[in-house]
């Protein structure tokens, strides 16, 4: 089964462009510099109309995690959705890959990877490499 593709439009082409280009990008307002996703048109924390493109690290923690089946066609494999929050603050949802569902922790560090998933490239995230601390 081939996935949906999203629908881009112009006030949110700058994500999928980064997504292309494997980047993780969200909004950031220029006035209070509060980072957004989803973007929105007017800043909630101050109102303004001005926004920035900033580059996300694509590191985060599991905030919350289910189990997604699909009500009426049956999954290949069990689909983890999860709530992810980035290291930068703002959180957003997006699947889980890279590992088994009975294996998945709330707080559990996670990486952004760019997969291709039935011609569509999407952001999601998998368990963390360790790295170690840079001296």
């Amino acid at each position: 089964m081939r996935a949906q593709p999203p629908v881009i439009v112009e006030e949110d082409r700058w994500f999928w462009e980064g997504v292309d280009d494997g980047r993780l990008l969200l909004h950031q307002c220029a006035r209070c510099e509060r980072l957004q996703h989803p973007p929105s048109p007017m800043c909630p924390q101050c109102g303004s109309l001005e926004w920035t493109t900033q580059q996300m690290s694509g590191q985060g923690r599991v905030h919350t995690w289910i189990v997604s089946q699909h009500p009426t066609q049956p999954d290949d494999d069990p689909r983890i959705t999860a709530l992810i929050a980035l290291n930068e603050g703002p959180r957003l949802v997006s699947n889980l890959t890279g590992i088994r569902a009975a294996d998945v922790a709330n707080d559990m560090p996670v990486e952004v990877v760019f997969v291709d998933v039935a011609g569509v490239r999407l952001p999601q995230f998998r368990p963390a490499e360790h790295r170690p601390a840079p001296r």
